[in-house]
């Protein structure tokens, strides 16, 4: 069984417990859930860099990235270093994170945070609303067409932004619609966890300019950046980059001093 459907199926009893220790409605009174929220696909719109920085202490991939950087000192670095947005990985058992990360973050920066996350069920979109989230992750290779439909359009009634992630043609043509926001091209192959930019420069085309095109993981380098920006692409996600140094905020900061010199 791939790495992805185990992740799945964890996702699922995980959420069920969640479901019922915490109900819906004790979600929809939290603080949060009445913010205004930041959009961050009307940001990278207007930025020169996009650059979207995570707060990722773990992967399956990598196994442990950083777990000294604590996500306060990380938000703060970040905004002060100009980035667009923050990605927050809230998954315990594959990605060391969690919904207090995202609290933490809200807590500490006014960047629009997305809520990086496996979402199989709308609890977690309401979930993330009422955790000071901005923007929720939407993986087609994990969701039916129509389970696609009805997260987006309950994230619209939440004035959450939607990334939408691909990996291949055929998930692109089904998940394409109104409801989504930004359209994320994941470079890395999810059976083999093997890179190339290759994914994004060929998906680039068969993207609608409707959408905010943003490139996900193996971008390690501001070269890679200046490789997608002629193909359309205005957001770059950037994770175990910056996580791996010991100061996440001052590596970013520097990679952007980079890419706009």
């Amino acid at each position: 069984m791939d790495i992805l459907q185990k992740i799945v199926n964890d996702k699922r009893i995980e959420v069920n417990l969640r479901k019922q220790l915490i109900p819906i409605k004790q979600l929809e009174q939290s603080i949060l859930f009445e913010r205004d929220t930041f959009s961050l696909s009307e940001k990278l719109k207007v930025s020169t860099t996009g650059i979207i920085a995570e707060h990722k202490r773990r992967s399956p991939s990598k196994q442990v990235i950083n777990h000294d950087l604590n996500v306060f000192d990380v938000a703060k670095g970040y905004e002060s270093a100009g980035v667009c947005g923050m990605s927050v990985l809230t998954d315990g058992k594959y990605f060391g994170g969690s919904l207090d990360d995202l609290l933490t973050a809200r807590a500490s920066c006014n960047l629009p945070l997305l809520r990086k996350e496996f979402i199989i069920d709308e609890y977690q979109i309401i979930e993330a609303k009422a955790y000071g989230a901005d923007v929720i992750l939407l993986i087609a290779a994990i969701l039916t067409k129509a389970e696609i439909k009805q997260f987006s359009e309950l994230a619209k009634t939440l004035h959450l932004d939607v990334l939408l992630e691909v990996h291949n043609e055929k998930e692109l043509h089904k998940s394409l619609m109104p409801s989504l926001d930004m359209l994320g091209v994941n470079n890395r192959n999810l059976k083999t966890f093997t890179v190339s930019l290759e994914i994004s420069k060929q998906l680039s085309e068969l993207i609608p300019n409707d959408f905010v095109k943003v490139s996900e993981s193996g971008i390690s380098n501001i070269n890679a950046i200046k490789t997608l920006q002629p193909y359309g692409y205005k957001g770059f996600l950037i994770g175990e980059n910056f996580m791996k140094t010991d100061n996440a905020g001052d590596s970013a900061k520097q990679f952007i001093k980079d890419l706009q010199s």
